[in-house]
């Protein structure tokens, strides 16, 4: 069993830079690969990358590469998410989410946390 609870989101300003954080509960994090999704408004959640466990080998999505960068510490058992030069398009509620393999489907990831809302002002 993890437990997932996202923070680092809030109000910024376009260009702006943010890291959120996925802290996660229990001995088994490193077991783990984690995701992130992201659900804007009226929209179905995305996907944007996932890393492994151990290795710290990470996958994107084609349409996420370049300023968001995934990263993990297992010995503070959390996840990261950066994001560089924000676009309002970015305002979503950001999830963090854990698999025991390196997806980028949502039925792959047994735990999921509540979310941290993002929004980006012009």
């Amino acid at each position: 069993q993890v437990q997932l609870v996202e923070s680092g989101g809030g109000l910024v300003q376009a260009g702006d830079s943010l890291r959120l954080s996925c802290s996660a509960s229990g001995r088994t994090f490193s077991s783990y690969a984690v995701g992130w999704f992201r659900q804007a408004p009226g929209k179905e959640r995305e996907f944007i990358a996932a890393i492994a466990g151990t290795t710290g080998g990470s996958y994107y999505t084609d349409s996420m590469k370049g300023r968001f960068t995934i990263s993990r510490d297992n010995a503070k058992n959390t996840a990261y998410l950066q994001i560089d030069s924000l676009k309002p398009e970015d305002t979503a509620v950001y999830y963090c989410a854990a698999s025991t393999v390196v997806a980028g489907m949502e039925r792959m990831y047994d735990y999921w946390g509540q979310g941290t809302q993002v929004t980006v002002s012009s």
